[in-house]
């Protein structure tokens, strides 16, 4: 009898371990699969432009439009559309610059709704994939040459993940010319909390953050940029941090895009700027937002945060190009600018 009474309590316990397992699991946060960068079907751009000075690790804004929560790398049509973004963006710094640009699993739009704790569940999957490319990169690709950080909106985002994870180590940080994470604010609390996070002062050091998101003036908030939140932000006119406006007249070209790349309209002195200094925003002058819409789902009229590079094109390529030749002791650069073409429209395809 006391051997069968051994028995059951050994079973019923074996029973509550088991038990015990199962519900840790259920409760255990999925563990993102890395994707694989030493294939090239992950990169969208890989190594593309002989003899620059430097790298860009250029990271893409958000394209991913679908009932889902994170890209499928396995979506040819999302793909297609991640491309045409980049494309967008790539001749600001294709001059200056060898591009590198990995396919992620970004976060879609949709996490953008959730809240902060929810969505960051997300976004760690996204960071996953960025987190992967950049080792890789390093590993089989840097050969210690300077590297240019980029990225717009969501792609920012992630620049300041890699900037916190990664360029604590002095060795990668002296190879650093510039961040330029446009469309998402520096904040302070990122800049107090991670010490290799430091804003941009000026048209040419180094080493720096580059960052700004545009707004009429008389916009007061967006989810982007909240009316309690205080971000660094560099006026790209002037590249002055406090409030001292630059007129459009010192505007050296809006450029408007496509998805291959191909400049629509060209407009110098489209518009002028200055820097909201109580919430670190870059406010537009000298442009109807009637003929900008926010277009961005949840973003109100008067948020020009997908016009953020087109309305600045000319100075962000001018000022990639004054930090690698500073960075890299050259001098100045001059910058060939592509023949104009077209009358184009504003109503582009657009990522957040």
């Amino acid at each position: 009898m006391k051997s069968q009474k051994k028995i059951v309590i050994l079973i019923l316990a074996a029973v509550c371990v088991l038990g015990i397992i199962i519900a840790a699991s259920l409760h255990r946060k999925p563990q993102a699969v890395l994707t694989d960068y030493s294939l090239p079907e992950n990169w969208a751009y890989f190594a593309e432009g002989d003899d620059k000075d430097a790298d860009l690790f250029l990271i893409c804004p958000t394209v991913d439009m679908r009932d889902e929560y994170n890209m499928s790398l396995e979506d040819t049509e999302t793909k297609a559309n991640f491309l045409g973004a980049l494309n967008m963006e790539r001749g600001i710094y294709e001059e200056s610059t060898r591009l590198y640009a990995p396919y992620y699993r970004q976060a879609a739009m949709k996490v953008y709704s959730l809240e902060p704790k929810k969505r960051e569940t997300y976004m760690k999957i996204a960071y996953s994939d960025i987190s992967a490319a950049f080792s890789w990169y390093l590993e089989h690709e840097n050969d210690g040459r300077p590297i240019v950080l980029a990225g717009f909106s969501q792609g920012a985002d992630m620049c300041y993940r890699l900037l916190e994870d990664y360029f604590d180590d002095e060795t990668l940080a002296a190879r650093l010319v510039a961040v330029y994470a446009l469309g998402w604010p520096c904040t302070k609390e990122l800049v107090d909390r991670c010490s290799q996070i430091r804003p941009a002062t000026g048209e040419s050091d180094t080493g720096v953050v580059v960052s700004f998101d545009c707004e009429a003036p008389e916009l007061e908030e967006s989810f982007i940029n909240p009316a309690d939140l205080k971000a660094y932000t560099i006026n790209p006119l002037n590249w002055r941090t406090d409030a001292e406006p630059a007129d459009s007249s010192t505007n050296p070209g809006a450029c408007f895009t496509d998805y291959s790349g191909t400049i629509l309209k060209e407009e110098e002195g489209l518009c002028g700027c200055y820097i909201d200094e109580t919430r670190g925003v870059l406010k537009v002058t000298g442009v109807d937002t009637a003929d900008y819409p926010a277009l961005i789902p949840g973003l109100p009229e008067g948020s020009f945060h997908i016009y953020d590079y087109q309305f600045f094109f000319r100075a962000l390529e001018e000022n990639v190009a004054v930090r690698v030749n500073r960075f890299t002791g050259k001098g100045a650069l001059d910058i060939e600018k592509p023949e104009r073409i077209g009358p184009g429209n504003h109503e582009l395809e657009s990522a957040a």
